[in-house]
């Protein structure tokens, strides 16, 4: 039941690590993409 408990726990760790990563990474183009946007305004 031990393993089984922290193999679970494990799994939930290593998916919401994963999902961090890939949000982390569509904010960044987001704010990316805003710059850009804001850069071709002032032109």
């Amino acid at each position: 039941m031990k393993k089984l408990t922290l193999l679970s726990l494990l799994a939930l760790i290593l998916m919401t690590s994963l999902l961090g990563c890939n949000a982390m990474r569509g904010a960044g183009k987001d704010i990316e993409n805003t710059g850009k946007h804001i850069e071709n305004v002032g032109k």
